[in-house]
């Protein structure tokens, strides 16, 4: 990694089976913009047998979900485990569908200028899965990173040290009961993280914007959810952000 420090790990929410074109997509592009990374596939439904779901999980959730849906919930605490027990300063964690968009190393160089800058106990959202951005209004020149009341997903995020650290330390006393994006909104919720929003984004997810095929997505890569996508996106990232809402902490 040669724009980003030693001590970020990027981490990479993955399946063990099923999923080889992902697999491989993710290895050329991060070899393409020089990313060092590691799949985390221990939460992986396979190895549910071996793993005590209930140090992690309230029974209601453990029979609610669904096994892949609390696979990748448990890979992203297992990721939060690698960041702590690797002392990373910061962790980037991505699902592992990831499409950068624009200049990505001139971006993550530039919020991580901004995140040097923060109190601990962190999460920067990257993405913008759920179309949310800072209004006109709340857009600061030469400001990338923005306090938010809500998460935008857990597609693409960085997490710091202290901020993985208090969320296992929560996780002892309060298990998790829900998947991983509404999860991280109690977190914030009850002030163990606080959550800034980048903008503009580094990354949307390819399960969304239709970028990929069906062999690496649940939905199938056709014309109509790309133009989709694109119609809402420019509502949402020009028209709507005239109106603000209250998701911007000011």
């Amino acid at each position: 990694m040669t724009y980003i420090n030693k001590n970020v790990g990027i981490y990479v929410i993955h399946a063990k089976q099923g999923y080889e074109v992902h697999e491989k997509r993710i290895k050329t592009l991060f070899q393409k913009h020089n990313l060092d990374y590691e799949l985390i596939t221990d939460g992986d439904p396979s190895l549910f047998p071996t793993l005590t779901l209930t140090d992690y999980f309230t029974p209601e959730s453990i029979s609610t979900m669904r096994p892949g849906v609390l696979s990748c919930t448990l890979n992203h605490i297992f990721a939060y485990s690698r960041i702590v027990a690797n002392k990373n300063k910061f962790g980037i964690v991505f699902e592992n569908d990831p499409c950068f968009i624009g200049n990505f190393e001139k971006k993550i160089t530039r919020v991580f200028k901004e995140a040097e800058l923060l109190e601990p106990k962190y999460i920067i959202s990257l993405e913008n899965t759920t179309q949310k951005f800072p209004s006109f209004w709340d857009v600061k020149r030469g400001k990338v990173l923005y306090q938010a009341s809500r998460s935008r997903c857990a597609g693409a995020y960085i997490i710091d040290y202290a901020g993985a650290k208090a969320a296992l330390e929560n996780l002892t006393q309060e298990k998790c009961n829900d998947v991983i994006d509404w999860w991280q909104n109690r977190l914030i919720e009850r002030g163990v993280l606080k959550m800034y929003w980048a903008h503009p984004v580094l990354v949307e997810q390819g399960s969304h914007n239709g970028l990929l095929s069906a062999s690496i997505s649940t939905r199938k890569s056709n014309l109509r959810r790309k133009i989709v996508w694109n119609l809402q996106k420019a509502y949402k990232g020009y028209i709507r952000r005239l109106f603000p809402r209250d998701l911007i902490i000011k």
